[in-house]
C-alpha cells in the first residue's frame, strides 16, 4: 500500500474540519483544478501544491470554511424567494448574503477569520475592483460586500481594494444611512437580514421600491425553517467544537474548515459579472426556459447590438499552455472509468465506417494485382491467365463532422466533463477512418452582459437593443489539424471561469459558416446543449422568447435549405422541439453512445 501523502492528509482535515463546522457527517471536500465550487454538500476547493506552501493551504481552508458556514447558516428558499430580478442588483443581493454567513464564522473563530481573509485576497485577485480608475470602473457588488464584512466584522478592506472601494465609499455610505448597522444586528437571522439588505439595495437605486418592498420580515417567516434556521450566537460552536475542528484539522492550522461561497466558486471573473450564483455548479445555472412553441413571430428582425466585443478564439490562446496540461490531466483522471466505455463505442463506429469504405475486387482479371489464392496456379504454370485481380472502389464521399458543444455555465461538472472526453474519442475515431473532424465551443465572454451591456448603458439604453452580451467562441480543433495537436485544448472546458451563458444562433451560424467554406461533399454539424438558449442581459431588455425565436429560425434555414446535415444532442432538455434530427438523453454517461449512434446513422443515410 503506498504511503499516505501530505496532500492526502491535508485533503482530510479540511473534510473533518468542514463536517465538524457545517455539523453535517455527509459534507465531502475535494479539490478543483481551477476555482472552488459547492455542489450540493460536495466542496470542491482548489488544490494547493504538493509541498503545501502555507498561503496555498490558507486559501484552501478559507473556500471550504465559506462553504462550510453555507451549508449551516444559509437558507436557499428563502434566499431565492426575493431574488430581485435585475442582475446588478442581483449580483449585491448574493454578495451581501455571502458577507452574512461568513462574517458568522469569523466573528467567532480566529482561524476562520484568518481562512477567509486569504480567501478573499485570492478572490480579488483578477477582480476589476483592484484596477478600477473611477467609480465607474468599481463592481459595486464586491464593493458593498468588503464595506459589509468590514461593518460586519471590523476587518480592514483587504490593501489591493482599498483604492477601489474608496472610489465609492462615499457615495454609499451617504446614501446607506444607518443599514449597515441595521444589518449588523441582524446577523444571525437570515429572513430580517435579507429585508435589510434589500432596503440597502433601495436605498442605491439598485432595486425599485416595491421590489424592496415585497421582502418584508414577516413574509420571509413563512419560510420553512428547519435545519436552515439561523442559529443564535449561543448555537455557534464554542470550545468542544471548536477543539473537535482543530484536532481533525491537524495540519490544517488554523482549525476552523473551509468552504467557500459559490460567488468565490464561481470565480472571480465571474463574479464581476452580475448574478453569479451562490451555490457552485447549481448557482451558476442559468435558467432554462423550456417553453412550449407555437409559432414565430410574423415580423421577427434578429439584431446585435454590437458586435465590437465579440471574440472568435483558439483555445491555447484562453490560457498558458501548463494550465492546458494541469486541466487535461484532471479530465483524464476524472473519466477513467467512462474513457473505456466510449472507445469501444468508438470502435462500434469505426468498424461501420470502415465497412462503408471496403474496397471490393474483380478477380480472374488478365491483368492487375497478382491473386494470393491463385499463387500455386502462377508458380506451376505462370504463363496462365485470369490470376490477377483488380480493385474495384467503393463510393464514400469526402466527409467533414464539426461538434459544436455548449459551454454555458449550465453544463458544469459532469456534463462538460463527459462532453470533452466524448469530442475527444470522437475525433479520434472519424480521423483513424479518413474523417476530419473541428470541435467548436460556444457561450459568452461575460456574465449578464459585459462591456455590450455596459455600452448600451452609457448609450441612454436604447430600445430593442437585441443581443446584447459579448460572445465568446472558441476552437477546440480545426478540421485540418491532427487530434495529437489539439488534444490538450479539450482541458479547457474543465476551467471555471469558462462556462457562462450561451446564445445558441449566432454559434450555429458561425459553425455553419465554417462548414460551407471547406471542400468536402458531405458535412455533418452536430450540437450538443443541454437547453434553451438563456442569456439575461438579452431577454431582459427584448420580447420574450427572443433568442429561441432566433435559433428557431437559423434551425430552420439550415435544415431546409443548406448542405449541411444537422443534428443535435441534448442533456436533460427536449431539444427535438428545435431540431428535425434530434435526440434527447436524461443522463450524461449515455452521450459518447448516442454520439456514435447519431453518427452512424448518418453516415449509413444516402
Amino acid at each position: 500500500m503506498s504511503e499516505e501523502t501530505p496532500l492526502d492528509r491535508f485533503k482530510q482535515a479540511l473534510t473533518g474540519a468542514s463536517r465538524a463546522l457545517a455539523r453535517d457527517a455527509e459534507v465531502e471536500v475535494a479539490w478543483s483544478p481551477d476555482n472552488a465550487q459547492l455542489q450540493g454538500k460536495n466542496a470542491r476547493v482548489p488544490m494547493p501544491a504538493r509541498n503545501l506552501p502555507p498561503e496555498e493551504a490558507q486559501q484552501a481552508r478559507g473556500h471550504a470554511d465559506s462553504f462550510a458556514l453555507r451549508l449551516r447558516h444559509h437558507n436557499d428558499a428563502l434566499h431565492r424567494r426575493n431574488m430581485p430580478a435585475e442582475p446588478d442588483a442581483r449580483a449585491c443581493y448574493d454578495a451581501i448574503e455571502q458577507a452574512r454567513y461568513e462574517a458568522i464564522g469569523e466573528t467567532g473563530f480566529a482561524g476562520i477569520r484568518g481562512n477567509i481573509a486569504s480567501a478573499i485576497d485570492q478572490r480579488l485577485a483578477n477582480d476589476p475592483i483592484v484596477s478600477a480608475q473611477s467609480a465607474e470602473d468599481v463592481p459595486m457588488h464586491t464593493a458593498l460586500s468588503l464595506m459589509l464584512r468590514e461593518s460586519l466584522t471590523g476587518q480592514p478592506v483587504p490593501e489591493n481594494a482599498r483604492a477601489g472601494v474608496d472610489l465609492v465609499r462615499e457615495y454609499v455610505e451617504s446614501r446607506a444611512g444607518d443599514d449597515f448597522e441595521q444589518l449588523a444586528h441582524s446577523l444571525d437571522d437570515q429572513k430580517s437580514f435579507q429585508a435589510l439588505s434589500l432596503n440597502l439595495l433601495r436605498h442605491l437605486d439598485l432595486v425599485q421600491p416595491e421590489d424592496a418592498d415585497e421582502a418584508d420580515p414577516e413574509d420571509a417567516g413563512e419560510e420553512p425553517e428547519g435545519d436552515d434556521e439561523q442559529p443564535s450566537p449561543e448555537d455557534q460552536p464554542e470550545s468542544g467544537e471548536d477543539q473537535q475542528s482543530q484536532e481533525v484539522a491537524g495540519e490544517s492550522g488554523e482549525g476552523q474548515d473551509d468552504g467557500e461561497n459559490d460567488d468565490e466558486a464561481a470565480g472571480d471573473e465571474q463574479m464581476s459579472e452580475g448574478d453569479v450564483g451562490d451555490e457552485g455548479e447549481e448557482g451558476m445555472m442559468p435558467v432554462r426556459p423550456n417553453r412550449p412553441w407555437t409559432q414565430d413571430p410574423e415580423h421577427f428582425d434578429y439584431k446585435v447590438f454590437t458586435e465590437e466585443f465579440d471574440e472568435i478564439v483558439e483555445a491555447q490562446d484562453l490560457c498558458d499552455l501548463d494550465e492546458l496540461d494541469r486541466l487535461r490531466a484532471y479530465l483524464d483522471s476524472q473519466l477513467t472509468g467512462l474513457q473505456g466505455i466510449v472507445t469501444r463505442l468508438a470502435n462500434r463506429l469505426q468498424r461501420r465506417l470502415m465497412a462503408q469504405q471496403n474496397r471490393s475486387w474483380d478477380f480472374d482479371q488478365e491483368e492487375g494485382l497478382i491473386d494470393a489464392a491463385r499463387l500455386a496456379r502462377i508458380v506451376v504454370s505462370p504463363g496462365h491467365s485470369l490470376s490477377y485481380k483488380v480493385e474495384r472502389e467503393q463510393e464514400f464521399k469526402d466527409t467533414v463532422v464539426t461538434l459544436l458543444i455548449d459551454n454555458s455555465g449550465s453544463m458544469r461538472g459532469r456534463p462538460i466533463s463527459i462532453a470533452a472526453i466524448s469530442a475527444d474519442i470522437m475525433a479520434r475515431t472519424l480521423e483513424r477512418c479518413g474523417v476530419k473532424v473541428e470541435i467548436l465551443g460556444f457561450t459568452t465572454r461575460a456574465w449578464k452582459g459585459g462591456q455590450s451591456r455596459e455600452k448600451w448603458l452609457n448609450s441612454g439604453k436604447p430600445g430593442d437593443p437585441g443581443r446584447l452580451n459579448d460572445l465568446r467562441h472558441i476552437i477546440y480543433k480545426k478540421a485540418d489539424e491532427p487530434m495529437r495537436r489539439a488534444r490538450k485544448n479539450l482541458g479547457l472546458m474543465m476551467r471555471e471561469g469558462l462556462l457562462k451563458e450561451n446564445i445558441d444562433g449566432e454559434a450555429l451560424l458561425w459553425a455553419h459558416e465554417r462548414m460551407l467554406a471547406r471542400q468536402e461533399d458531405r458535412r455533418i454539424l452536430m450540437v450538443i446543449s443541454d437547453g434553451a438558449p438563456v442569456d439575461d442581459s438579452t431577454l431582459s431588455v427584448n420580447s420574450g422568447g427572443y433568442l429561441e425565436t432566433h435559433l428557431r429560425k437559423v434551425i430552420d434555414w439550415i435544415e431546409n435549405q443548406s448542405p449541411v446535415q444537422l443534428v443535435a444532442i441534448g442533456i436533460g432538455h427536449d431539444v427535438t422541439r428545435y431540431y428535425k434530427r434530434a435526440v434527447t438523453i436524461m443522463d450524461v454517461e449515455q452521450l459518447g453512445g448516442t454520439m456514435v449512434e447519431q453518427l452512424a446513422e448518418l453516415f449509413e443515410a444516402e
